[in-house]
């Protein structure tokens, strides 16, 4: 039983996170052998003041553009 964790910053549509799973199960079924029944895809969204990169918070580090 396969799980595919991915971590993001919230935000994406249910349509992007649809096609990231079907992607992904598809292949990782491809390059393992497993079944797609088999794959499990975990996707977690992280808020932007949540994560941090290079000493910053990714929310100062890259603002919303509106």
């Amino acid at each position: 039983m396969p799980i595919v964790r991915i971590e993001m910053w919230e935000g994406k549509s249910v349509e992007q996170k649809r096609e990231l799973v079907e992607v992904y199960t598809r292949e990782m079924s491809r390059i393992t052998g497993n079944k797609p029944e088999s794959i499990y895809v975990v996707i977690e969204e992280v808020k932007k003041e949540n994560w941090g990169v290079a000493g910053m918070l990714c929310s100062d580090k890259f603002p919303d553009k509106k």
